[in-house]
Order: C-alpha cells, then sequence, then structure tokens
C-alpha cells in the first residue's frame, strides 16, 4: 500500500495456535490459506489501526471508484477496509478473497447487506460473465501470485471481466535493492496493539530469495495478560517483488495497452525511492 507496513517491506499466510504450556514456538499447519485467514481476521483491523500506516490507499481506489463507469470488484477485499467505504459511497460492489475467515469478518461489519461476495483465488475466479467499470487489488494483493503463470491467470480473469473502457489497478511495493539483498531478518517486535483487554505484540521475521524475487514472512502474535504470556499465534506467507519495468512487461504480455504507472497514493511519478509502485491499466479492446 505504498508504506512499509512491516518495517521492512513485507504483507500474509499459515498458522497455528500454541498451549499456554508452549507459548513461543511457532507452528506450521497443513492448511495454510486457510488458517492464514483465521488469525489475519481476527488481528487484521487492530493491527493497522495501530500501525498507522493505512488510508492514503483509500481515498486512491475511492476515486477510481467515482471516476469508473458501472460496478466495482475488489480482488483480496480482506475484512473490507477498502471495498466498505468505496460500497458506501453508493456503488454496487462485489468482493473476491481466498479465506472465508476474512469474508466472514467482513460480512459481520455489514449485517448481510453489504457488496456480494465470492470465496475464490486471483488465478480462477469466474463471476458468471459480469463485468466491472473498475476491478482492483489493494494493499500488495496482487504480490501474493509468486508465478508468472498465476500472474497472467489472474490478469487473463481480469480482462474477462473488465467492461469497455474499465481499468484494473494495484499496488506493489518499490523493492529497495540494498534490503532485498538481505538473506535474512531475525525476528524483532513489530507492533503493539490490544485486543479483548490482553496487550498483543507481533513480531516478524524475513527471509529472502533475491534469485526469484521472493520474501518469506512469519509473524509472531504473542498474547499477554497480567504481563504474562498465555498463548501464541504464527502466520506465515510468501510474496513475490517486482520493478518498474518488470511490471510494464507483464502488462503487455498479458493484453494491456493502457497503463499508467505511480510512485504514490498521491498520483506522483515513479521515481528513485518512492514508496510503492501503482498500476491503473485497461485495453483498447
Amino acid at each position: 500500500m505504498g508504506r512499509d507496513h512491516l518495517g521492512i517491506l513485507e504483507g500474509g499466510m499459515g498458522v497455528q495456535s500454541q498451549s499456554i504450556h508452549d507459548p513461543v514456538t511457532l507452528a506450521r499447519t497443513m492448511d495454510p490459506e486457510d488458517q492464514y485467514g483465521v488469525v489475519t481476521a481476527r488481528y487484521y483491523d487492530a493491527t493497522y489501526q495501530a500501525l498507522g500506516v493505512v488510508g492514503p490507499d483509500v481515498d486512491f481506489y475511492r476515486r477510481l471508484a467515482h471516476d469508473a463507469q458501472g460496478s466495482v470488484l475488489e480482488l483480496g477485499c480482506g475484512t473490507g477496509r477498502i471495498l466498505l467505504p468505496i460500497a458506501a459511497d453508493g456503488h454496487s460492489c462485489v468482493g473476491v478473497d481466498s479465506s472465508s475467515s476474512m469474508l466472514d469478518a467482513l460480512r459481520a461489519k455489514t449485517d448481510g447487506n453489504g457488496p456480494a461476495l465470492l470465496l475464490g483465488r486471483l488465478q480462477d475466479f469466474d463471476l458468471a460473465g459480469r463485468q466491472f467499470g473498475l476491478i482492483f487489488a489493494a494493499f500488495r494483493v496482487f504480490q501474493h501470485l509468486e508465478t508468472v503463470e498465476d500472474q497472467l491467470a489472474c490478469l487473463e480473469r481480469v480482462k474477462g471481466h473488465l467492461a469497455p473502457g474499465g481499468s484494473f489497478a494495484f499496488d506493489v511495493f518499490n523493492p529497495r535493492l540494498e534490503r532485498m539483498s538481505d538473506p535474512e531478518v531475525p525476528e524483532r517486535e513489530n507492533i503493539r496493539f490490544r485486543d479483548a483487554g490482553d496487550e498483543m505484540i507481533r513480531y516478524e521475521a524475513v527471509t529472502r530469495d533475491p534469485l526469484n524475487q521472493l520474501i518469506e514472512v512469519t509473524f509472531r502474535y504473542e498474547r499477554r495478560r497480567n504481563e504474562e504470556v498465555v498463548s501464541n499465534e504464527t502466520t506465515c506467507f510468501k510474496m513475490r517483488w517486482f520493478t518498474r519495468f518488470e511490471l510494464e512487461h507483464l502488462m503487455a504480455r498479458a493484453g494491456f495497452d493502457r497503463v499508467q504507472m505511480y510512485g504514490d497514493f498521491d498520483r506522483s511519478p515513479v521515481v528513485a525511492g518512492c514508496p510503492a509502485l501503482i498500476v491503473v491499466a485497461g485495453t483498447s479492446g
């Protein structure tokens, strides 16, 4: 989202709750996608409110929705941080996410009267021919597509659901190459917030694979009650980083011939050191 929300340029997958007898052991599960949603949905809103780095992207995508002709589709809608304000502006909205837990958290905010929601993956979602004036994937969702094959599959699905003259927008972080060359960052505290009266501390650890442009991030959520650690939950995920010209080539290969790119959510240009690479693209056909 154009900001270093991890402190080391990373964002999401796999989790296991720990007993109070073993409060600091990290663990993985056999179903990381679903479990990632369970933990992330539980703490997402409180975490990013405490971080204070979210916000400019909401206004950016709301403006795109205002300028669009037709309905709005968000890919990786999560708990609705961006989709719900757009829906509140009066737009007909649909949200897609691969986590049922995240969608449940979104539904809980709407009493069943919010946007239509679909459980599905970015690579193969299908809305039965429905088309949209704006499709977007905010907060680095596109970076969870690790392979070129998955990226192209997603872009093909986007084109199939984009109305004539419509736009597809997404944001990724602009990689700081001096950081990307560091293979490992040991666990360190990232943020503190409160949940159900308890103090929560999120820790982060990072490993990087420069050859494949992949980051693996582990978050550990430590719960403290009366200054005692009572539980831990961990979530581990990978993200793919992109460079400017790589994105331009990817969009051209996927058949998008109207491509704009910005370096931040104020629509400033891409320059050295800009925090984000934000793409707004469409097709002439």
